[in-house]
């Protein structure tokens, strides 16, 4: 690394040129690709990706289910169009309102275009859910059902609007779903044909929206929403934060060393490091995901921290040898080896993030790490080349002054003052460490892993408002989908004949023996089993023209019997699963964990209903499987008769239950998940049903397990790994050792502060173990290189300290304040992820440093006859 450092400031110019070539190149592989996709179509163009499914890996199991559930049932990703009026008192049921609303959907069913490929984009409008796409349900007279258009047209007065609400209220499926629980807000259902295209139905819902002129308020969420937005709005965070940050650490730098020009050289490393990486990262193919748009934010700290030592060190040195070749030698002669030491540890510690089982996290620990080594590149070389195309008479009155050697300036004095502490108060040093310790442990146990996209944003964002004000007047906008299927097995038609005539000659009616003979010569001419059935019934019809009178009864149960057959494989018309689904929705509801279920049950059970009248107590499941199919035939009778095959198969074999939650952190959804389980097990289903989870709320869930134990495997593994550098490095276990104590410091009290605020164990809070690893190892190698070679010149600890805590202290610090400041721009941002990078970089840096100039010291003075043998 000399000889790379001793090249660099003899050619200087020649590195920079090459920096700017391979910076230009990167640059320009990026952007020709992206906005000229037909001229260069062998390069990648930058993709964007901010889905979470994308968390999982294509053939992960759980997400294959999910996609080919949502192809089975026809279930699509929704954006949600929530209308409130706070200031009618009948909310939106007024003339006024609902006209709009009627109007706005009318609007929504028509955005849909053509993309690029020639597939067809935009809202699905026959699925579109709105008072103008739905029907009312009610009785048509005796025994019969009407279906009627909700709302086929605005209403003409108020008092027709609140009859559309009651109307609407009548209905389970539509009421907490389309009208709100208090009977004042409207929910409007776009389902649309991919996810990654509802940040432009949004846009355009909202240029339409702009046009009312009235007192409502428009509320736009969903799920795909806040991952499309987040998109959007990642860029103008790249765009505008990063940047904010590398201004303040800027001007912090200019404040210590005070030379304007100098300060520029470790920006310029900073940006060659960041382009370059990202410029790998996307034309090696990836996608800049909401974890590698991260990959800027840390690669920047890292990047200025051994610059800063290099300038502090050549700040120090200077006024010495009065020569800038000279100075620089001495300088990377000092620092080369805790440099890249420092180097290979944070590279360690993001690559091991390669181990986890989340495709994006691999891609973002690799890049990092990749970032790291070519910042440590350009900053040996970089660096020294800056300093040396600088003039020599630039340098006049440049270095340390002597207020600050001579102890009166405020860091130095505040610096020598902690050097004398930490040698006379070591004990107490050590026991408030162990106190810590407890309180971190204590934090670490109470921490609660959770995540959720829409809390990707700060609390008055839109997104955020329209979120919480929808969740508060409906049933729930992020939904959670369960499959229920019965595991039998299909038989042969030979195989159900044999058992057919089994059943049907140890029965008690005496028609049924008298039609078990018959089976055997039906089954040669039927080719299935409805067949066989239905010649079956025309066997016992036709015999019922010539029984007497008395025994007329007993062949009409018979035949009522025979046809039943029909509906006996056919799962979900048995009476006794949709009891059973019945009771587990209302188990559901009443726990308080879901806003409302929808079900194949709900149907049946509206609309038995309505064929009694609209009378109460027959809002139930039928006792018999044709009774169940004769209900399900009435309700594809409606204007909507596509809506059964969302919650039932065709074949009846498989059916769904849609859950509408309130909340879409990962931690509700996993205790929704036990609940179900628990039930299960305590209330075992009919016919051996199982219950299978698909939806996006429970992937979720799934890759945030995934990506706990995942980065608890890859901290450990790459704990190990530093720790043995760390001992090959030193040449000592106990060196080895004593440098990973300010790195375990820090990440049990940044761990146990997490737990003790309750802040949730989220996606970014994951990754920051491994920032810590690197930023504190940094610290602690070079405070313990620097402290082992000045104590050859000085006979004990004591005195050794004092010249510890003079320049190398000084470095520590000034990196500390430099990069702990500098990055607090990011809690302005409006993305909590970026929120909670700047918080912890800044905490880890300071804590880290802290933790450095104080236990370190003070484990020092007991063993310094272990660690300093003659």
């Amino acid at each position: 690394m000399i000889a790379l450092s001793e090249k660099a400031s003899k050619t200087p110019k020649t590195f920079f040129w090459l920096t700017g070539l391979v910076s230009a190149l990167m640059i320009v592989l990026v952007v020709l690709p992206t906005f000229w996709p037909s001229s260069f179509g062998m390069l990648s163009p930058l993709k964007i990706d901010t889905d979470p499914e994308n968390m999982l890996s294509a053939d992960e199991p759980v997400r294959v289910f999910h996609n080919a559930q949502k192809k089975e049932f026809s279930l699509y990703d929704m954006v949600v169009v929530g209308v409130v009026n706070k200031t009618h008192p009948q909310g939106v049921f007024n003339k006024g309102s609902l006209a709009d609303i009627h109007d706005l959907t009318l609007f929504a069913k028509n955005i849909q275009w053509t993309d690029k490929d020639g597939n067809s984009q935009g809202v699905i409008a026959a699925d579109v859910m709105a008072p103008s796409t739905v029907d009312n349900i009610e009785p048509g007279g005796v025994g019969s059902v009407r279906f009627e258009w909700l709302m086929n047209k605005p209403p003409a007065s108020d008092e027709e609007a609140l009859e559309i609400r009651n109307k609407a209220r009548n209905l389970p499926m539509l009421n907490g779903t389309i009208v709100s629980d208090d009977g004042k807000a409207v929910a409007i259902y776009l389902p649309i044909t991919a996810k990654n295209i509802s940040y432009n139905v949004v846009e355009k819902l909202r240029e339409h929206i702009a046009q009312y002129d009235s007192s409502d308020e428009y509320h736009i969420t969903g799920m795909p929403v806040a991952q499309d937005v987040f998109g959007v709005e990642m860029f103008k965070q790249m765009a505008i934060s990063a940047p904010m940050a590398m201004l303040l650490v800027f001007l912090l730098l200019w404040y210590f060393f005070k030379k304007l020009n100098l300060v520029i050289s470790p920006m310029i490393v900073a940006m060659a490091s960041v382009i370059v990486t990202m410029g790998l990262l996307v034309i090696t193919g990836n996608t800049v995901h909401i974890m590698s748009s991260m990959i800027p934010i840390f690669i920047m700290p890292i990047a200025v921290l051994d610059a800063i030592h290099i300038l502090s060190d050549f700040y120090d040195r200077y006024p010495k040898y009065k020569d800038r070749l000279t100075t620089i030698r001495h300088v990377m002669d000092e620092l080369s080896k805790p440099m890249l030491y420092t180097t290979l540890t944070t590279a360690v510690g993001f690559a091991s993030l390669a181990f986890t089982p989340i495709p994006p996290v691999q891609v973002f620990g690799i890049f990092v790490s990749i970032g790291v080594i070519l910042a440590w590149f350009f900053t040996v070389t970089l660096i020294p080349a800056y300093i040396m195309l600088m003039k020599e008479e630039s340098f006049t009155d440049f270095g340390m002054d002597h207020k600050e050697a001579d102890d009166r300036a405020p860091m130095a004095r505040f610096l020598t003052v902690m050097g004398r502490w930490t040698f006379n108060y070591n004990k107490l040093i050590i026991a408030g460490v162990f106190l810590l310790g407890f309180v971190a442990w204590y934090g670490i146990n109470h921490i609660v892993i959770n995540d959720n996209p829409v809390k990707w944003f700060a609390p008055d964002h839109e997104i955020r408002i329209a979120d919480k004000e929808l969740n508060a007047r409906f049933s729930g906008t992020y939904m959670a989908y369960l499959k229920l299927e019965s595991p039998q097995v299909d038989q042969s038609l030979e195989s159900y004949a044999s058992g057919l005539k089994e059943r049907l000659s140890s029965s008690a009616m005496k028609p049924l023996q008298w039609l078990a003979p018959q089976v055997d010569a039906l089954v040669a001419d039927a080719g299935d089993k409805p067949t066989l059935i239905f010649a079956l019934s025309e066997k016992i019809e036709t015999e019922m023209d010539n029984v007497p009178d008395e025994e007329w009864d007993a062949w009409d149960d018979a035949l009522t019997f025979v046809e039943g057959l029909r509906n006996e494989g056919e799962v979900f018309k048995n009476p006794d699963v949709l009891n059973y689904m019945s009771r587990l929705q209302d188990y559901l509801v009443e726990s308080g964990m879901v806003g409302k279920s929808s079900a194949v049950t709900d149907a049946v059970k509206t609309v038995h209903r309505e064929l009694f009248a609209g009378d109460p107590e027959a809002y139930r499941i039928p006792d018999s499987a044709a009774a169940v199919a004769q209900t399900l035939i009435t309700f594809q009778g409606g204007h909507r008769p596509q809506d059964l095959w969302h919650f039932v198969t065709p074949d009846y074999k498989k059916a769904t239950l849609w859950l509408q939650l309130k909340s879409g952190d990962n931690i509700d959804m996993s205790r929704l998940v036990a609940m179900v389980d628990e039930y299960f097990v305590a209330h075992p289903a009919p016919m051996d049903i199982k219950p299978q989870w698909f939806g996006l709320t429970y992937i979720n869930m799934i890759w945030q397990d995934k990506m706990v134990s995942g980065m608890a495997e890859a901290f450990i593994g790459s704990f190990l790994i530093v720790l043995v550098m760390m001992i090959f490095l030193f040449r000592s276990f106990l060196w080895g050792a004593l440098a990973m104590v300010p790195l375990t410091f820090t990440i049990g009290m940044i761990y146990g502060i997490i737990g003790l605020i309750g802040k949730d164990y989220d996606m970014p809070v994951a990754v920051l173990s491994s920032l810590s690893l690197g930023l504190a190892v940094d610290y602690a190698i070079h405070f313990l290189a620097r402290a082992r070679e000045m104590r050859k010149d000085y006979p004990d600890w004591k005195s050794t300290a004092t010249a510890v805590f003079g320049e190398p202290a000084r470095a520590i610090t000034r990196n500390v304040i430099v990069v702990g400041i500098g990055f607090m721009p990011l809690l302005a941002a409006p993305l909590v992820p970026y929120q909670t990078v700047g918080t912890f970089i800044s905490a880890i840096l300071v804590l880290a440093g802290v933790a450095t100039l104080t236990i370190l010291p003070a484990l020092i003075r007991p063993m310094e006859n272990l660690l300093f043998k003659k």
